[in-house]
């Protein structure tokens, strides 16, 4: 028996020296051979976008998504649970059909903007109105009365739905400076009367509803052929939908030609009231520096105009890829390996700021925490967010990190801490080394962040794999540094704009219940 039990422990000390032999470069190119030769990138962004579908916090699709996580992180053998930090507005959205009914019928490309409030399925039926040239707030409020028992048109008229780069391509010169100089004069013309009423495009929404308006037409098009932006409602009781540039535009001129036109809003919705809301967080136990932490980092929760592909179900899939693949080749991290999946990172980084205010003792041993969130491109871009020897450590982690996959990164060092944006700059204003792996844009901004067309077929799934792969390869190193990450901060610089010296960014907390005022 003893001989035995002496055997058996001789094994499995074999095994772990064996395991602790591999090479740096043995480790990198197994790495590799995973995220290559066995990605489940296509299937993870199947079930999170397809089957599961945008993230709206509040929502029960966020819930789902959470639980999605969870399961998927266990199936792995990965330790996971979803950590309540506060709470939301519980909304649901239902069927938005919008349909001009006079002077002639036609469907209309729209869609209720996020917690809007329900028409039922009876819906409501006005004619449009377009808001009104003032010359103070005295005149708009004089104008308000006009309404009541309308729907008011409250963007500006596109002059064209052609994107910029289409212009520069087929129109002559002096036909695209003319375009875009009538286009600046007409933003201009119209910021100044949004500024004359007394209100933004972000209150004068609930100023309408006041007045009796029965809905809220927009168009916030995003300057890409058929993409607009979806944000939030902002009312309490009345629709508000955002309709195509195209659509928008036709209304707009019948109004303009006194025609009158009406439209049919059916937008249906549930009010779930208040519901908890999350961080999905997974652990790979550190064996040797287990209060050490490496986190990979991305925010979990979307707009639901489409269903967040790239903005951040890549950033997502990238972080549950690598996490997969390091529990397969890595299993038994020198340091913690944590995956922040946060949530409400969108209405202002709450599910990171929380774990940060909650989590003192994790950001106190922080390692280093790497996030994405800028859509499906490669990794172009890595600042040292303002640490002021961040050089010599990500220097030396990205030197195991193969041409492939770094020949297109620009550092900055020490660079400068980012105040917001995403989720990293949570961690950065605590102090914390927490580092942004920027992407090429595939014109990220004008076509899908926070657009209707945020879809599974904008990934661009090669990117997203050398994404996966540089992110283990980046999360080994930092486990295995034998140094602890410095967190000494550089003396910022003048801010050009304001000739001030810059400051590090402080701590902010979260919105622990949000929605529901």
């Amino acid at each position: 028996m003893k001989k035995q039990l002496l055997f058996t422990l001789l094994f499995v000390l074999g095994l772990s020296l064996t395991a602790r032999a591999q090479t740096t470069e043995e480790i990198v190119a197994a790495i590799e051979k995973e995220g290559t030769e066995n990605s489940q990138l296509e299937e993870l962004a199947y079930q999170l976008m397809d089957f599961n579908g945008p993230r709206l916090v509040g929502t029960p699709e966020m819930k789902s998504a959470h639980d999605w996580a969870v399961k998927t992180y266990k199936k792995w053998g990965i330790d996971a649970e979803s950590q309540q930090w506060g709470t939301w507005k519980g909304w649901q959205r239902g069927i938005t059909h919008v349909d001009m009914v006079s002077p002639r019928i036609a469907s209309l490309h729209a869609t209720q903007l996020a917690w809007n409030p329900s028409t039922g399925k009876k819906g409501v039926t006005a004619e449009l109105i377009t808001l009104p040239k003032v010359n103070d707030s005295v005149a708009f409020a004089n104008w308000l009365p006009n309404a009541k028992d309308k729907i008011v048109m409250v963007s500006m008229m596109q002059p064209t739905g052609r994107p910029d780069d289409n212009w520069e391509e087929f129109a002559t010169e002096k036909s695209f400076t003319k375009m875009k100089e009538e286009r600046a004069e007409m933003e201009k013309a119209w910021r100044q009367n949004m500024d004359n009423t007394g209100y933004s495009s972000r209150t004068i929404n609930k100023v309408l509803e006041e007045a009796g308006a029965v809905g809220i037409a927009q168009s916030r098009w995003s300057r890409g052929f058929g993409a607009n932006k979806i944000f939030s409602a902002g009312t309490d009781k009345i629709p508000v939908v955002d309709i195509s540039l195209e659509d928008y535009g036709m209304l707009y001129r019948m109004v303009e030609h006194g025609v009158k036109p009406e439209i049919k809003i059916v937008a249906e919705s549930k009010d779930l009231g208040e519901v908890p809301t999350f961080n999905t967080i997974a652990t790979i136990p550190g064996t040797e520096l287990p209060d050490e932490y490496v986190i990979l980092s991305a925010h979990f929760d979307s707009w639901d105009g489409a269903t967040g592909a790239t903005d951040n179900g890549t950033g997502t899939i990238t972080m549950l890829e690598a996490a997969r693949i390091l529990k397969k080749v890595y299993p038994n991290p020198k340091r913690t390996i944590l995956i922040g999946h946060w949530g409400s990172e969108e209405q202002g980084l709450n599910g990171s700021r929380a774990f940060v205010e909650d989590n003192p003792k994790i950001v106190e041993g922080l390692q280093a925490l790497f996030n994405q969130d800028n859509g499906t491109g490669r990794v172009v871009r890595i600042s040292g967010q303002g640490f002021l020897n961040s050089y010599a450590y990500i220097g030396k982690w990205l030197e195991a990190v193969p041409d492939a996959y770094k020949n297109e990164i620009e550092t900055t060092f020490p660079g400068t801490p980012g105040g917001g944006g995403s989720d990293y700059a949570s961690f950065v204003a605590a102090g914390a080394p927490a580092f942004s792996l920027s992407s090429l844009s595939w014109a990220y901004w004008n076509y899908t962040w926070h657009t209707n067309l945020d879809t599974y077929d904008k990934i661009v799934f090669d990117d997203v794999r050398n994404n996966a792969i540089l992110t283990a390869i980046l999360t080994y190193m930092a486990c295995e540094d034998p140094e602890k990450t410095s967190r000494e901060k550089a003396v910022l610089g003048i801010n050009p704009r304001t000739g001030e010296q810059r400051e590090w960014p402080s701590q902010r907390s979260p919105t622990r219940k949000g929605g529901l005022d």
